[in-house]
C-alpha cells in the first residue's frame, strides 16, 4: 500500500506584514480510503499586488482539498484533480464578484499533487511548482504559467533573457482572473524513496536545485528539511512569502489498467 509522510510550512518573510500563501492536504484515514482516494497536496499563493490575495489562496486551497474529501471513491486523479481546481477557480472568481460593489480582482496560483497506488498527478495553474527529488536529482515537474515564460517556450526570446527579464514574475494565467482556467496537468510514476516538493516563488526564487537536493540529503527529518529551505530562502532575500510542502514516499503498490479498473502488479 503506498506509504508517505510529509511535513509543510508557509512562512511570511522577512518583508511582509501578512502571508499571502496557503497550504493544505487530505489524507487517507484508513488502509480502504488509501486505496480509494488517496493523498492530496496542495499550495496556492495569493497573487502580490491584487487586493485579498490571501483571501483568493485560502478559498482556493479549502475548495480543492474539500471537494477531494468528497469525492466517490475510485475515480480517475487524472480527472479529478484538475476538475476540482476548475471548481476552484470558480469559487474565487466568485468570492472576488461579491467582495464588493461590481466586484473585486482577487487571484492566486495553485499547484496540487494527489498520490494513490504508485502514481503521482500534478496539476498546476501559475507559477508554484511542484519538483521531483530521486537519487539527489531535482528535477520540475510543473512549468511556470509566465509571460516570459511562455514567451520563451515559443521562442520569442532565449531562456537567459527569459531569466533576466524585468517581468519576469508576471503570470499568463491564475485561479480567479477569469470564470474559466486552463489546468495542466501530467501523471508520473513514484518509487520508494523518491520526495516530492511544492512550494511558492518565495523558495523557487532564490533556492536553487543545488540546495534543495544538499538540504533533502542532509537530514532525514522532513520537518527539518522544510524549516532549512524556508530559512535559506528568508537569508538570501525574505521579500516575500515562502511555503514547502514535503513528500517522501516510504512504500508505493504497484498497479496496472484493465478497462479502468487497477490490478495489482506482483
Amino acid at each position: 500500500m503506498l506509504d508517505v509522510e510529509f511535513a509543510q510550512i508557509t512562512d511570511a518573510g522577512r518583508v511582509r506584514a501578512h502571508n499571502e500563501d496557503c497550504v493544505g492536504y487530505s489524507a487517507p484515514e484508513n488502509p480502504a480510503r488509501a486505496r480509494s482516494h488517496g493523498w492530496l497536496f496542495a499550495l496556492a499563493d495569493g497573487v502580490g499586488g491584487q487586493d485579498l490575495g490571501e483571501v483568493a489562496s485560502r478559498t482556493a486551497i479549502e475548495a480543492v482539498v474539500e471537494g477531494f474529501r468528497k469525492a466517490p471513491g475510485g475515480e480517475s486523479l487524472s480527472a479529478l484533480v484538475p476538475k476540482l481546481i476548475q471548481g476552484a477557480n470558480t469559487k474565487v472568481y466568485e468570492t472576488g464578484m461579491s467582495a464588493g460593489p461590481g466586484g473585486v480582482s482577487i487571484a492566486t496560483t495553485l499547484v496540487a499533487c494527489a498520490l494513490r497506488f504508485d502514481r503521482a498527478v500534478v496539476s498546476h495553474v501559475g507559477d508554484s511548482r511542484c519538483y521531483l527529488i530521486r537519487h539527489g536529482h531535482v528535477s520540475a515537474l510543473t512549468r511556470d504559467h509566465t509571460v516570459v515564460n511562455e514567451q520563451a517556450r515559443l521562442g520569442i526570446i532565449s531562456s537567459s533573457e527569459a531569466a533576466r527579464a524585468e517581468h519576469r514574475n508576471v503570470l499568463s494565467r491564475s485561479l480567479g482572473s477569469n470564470l474559466f482556467v486552463n489546468v495542466e496537468t501530467d501523471a508520473h510514476q513514484v518509487h520508494a524513496g523518491d520526495i516530492l516538493l511544492l512550494c511558492s516563488d518565495g523558495l523557487h526564487g532564490t533556492v536553487s536545485h543545488e540546495d534543495i537536493s544538499q538540504v533533502a540529503a542532509s537530514d532525514s527529518d522532513l520537518e527539518q528539511c522544510a524549516r532549512r529551505l524556508v530559512d535559506i530562502a528568508n537569508q538570501r532575500d525574505g521579500g516575500d512569502n515562502i511555503s514547502v510542502q514535503l513528500i517522501r514516499i516510504r512504500n508505493v503498490e504497484r498497479i496496472g489498467m484493465y478497462r479502468g479498473r487497477p490490478y495489482k502488479l506482483e
